[in-house]
């Protein structure tokens, strides 16, 4: 039986705080064995001056975490579970996903909430299926790109550079940086990016040690609500750069699924919901982008 294992995540300090916490939770569930953090550089990191469509968009925070962990360089990864594709290589598995924190969008502004922002303010966003609901909700706005770590964005939100910048809460929550939030958006206007919230921890298939060491963090609720969103996602083309976002929420073992597909430009934007029986929730993220694909959203589809 293993006694040290190495957990791998970005360098970022978000990714490094969220790391730290799974380490500590281990660390107390397992006082025998030893944790160790190891920092892995990614695409995504590597290549702050380029937007996410440039590079690709799907997999660049998550690809060489993966490669370390077929390499055996480390045995888990924990991921923010929306920069994951919704299919896993072979030989790696989701093991776990601790219980989710707040899966809102908010923005960050010095001038006031969304709907008091003056005409032609610039909101600044790295993610087309937020600048896509923006313009949906002030297509007065100039949404400009936006990259760069936390800090970086927290002080364009309130420099003469911009009029604000939205992000996910989870991130600023996770930070303890709470007070930086101007406005928590509604997730009926802004529906957040598939696994936002989440974190996901990734193994190798084979590894049984290190699957019983993490399963007892795993939260069951928000496993089932972000299997039926990536569900979803992977049944529109879970790799596509459209603007696609769904959030599951499960209340008395009902789950209830809403999701939006855009076009790229978002001049047009589906919206939709199903619901069931949150023990099926893959079959309730199929049935819902069967529902969109019924509904025309194939193409708006990239």
């Amino acid at each position: 039986m293993k006694k040290h294992l190495r957990i791998g995540t970005r360098g970022s300090k978000l990714a490094v705080v969220q790391a730290e916490a799974v380490r500590d939770r281990l660390a107390s569930l397992n006082p025998e064995l030893e944790f160790e953090i190891v920092k892995v550089s990614t695409t995504g990191d590597q290549n702050t001056g380029i937007s996410l469509e440039q590079l690709g968009g799907e997999g660049v925070f998550v690809k060489e975490l993966e490669d370390s962990l077929l390499r055996g360089e480390i045995d888990l990864a924990v991921h923010s579970l929306k920069d994951m594709l919704t299919t896993i290589p072979d030989g790696l598995r989701l093991a776990a996903v601790p219980q989710r924190v707040d899966p809102r969008d908010v923005l960050l502004s010095s001038s006031g909430r969304l709907s008091e922002l003056p005409p032609k303010a610039r909101i600044g966003t790295g993610s087309q299926r937020r600048a896509v609901q923006l313009m949906a909700l002030r297509s007065d706005l100039e949404v400009c790109g936006l990259r760069g770590n936390i800090d970086t964005r927290i002080r364009k939100a309130f420099s003469s550079e911009l009029d604000g910048v939205v992000m996910a809460a989870a991130a600023l929550i996770r930070l303890d940086m709470r007070d930086k939030i101007t406005e928590y958006l509604s997730v009926e206007d802004f529906v957040p990016a598939v696994g936002q919230g989440a974190l996901g921890i990734e193994i190798r298939a084979d590894d049984a040690h290190t699957y019983e060491t993490v399963i007892p963090l795993n939260h069951e609720l928000s496993w089932l609500s972000v299997t039926a969103e990536r569900a979803f996602l992977r049944a529109m083309g879970g790799g596509c750069r459209s603007p696609i976002a769904a959030l599951g929420t499960i209340e008395n073992g009902n789950l209830c699924l809403n999701g939006i597909v855009a076009n790229a430009d978002g001049s047009k934007i589906l919206r939709s919901g199903v619901e069931g029986n949150a023990s099926v929730s893959e079959k309730i993220g199929e049935d819902l982008a069967s529902k969109m694909i019924g509904m025309g959203a194939n193409e708006l589809i990239e």
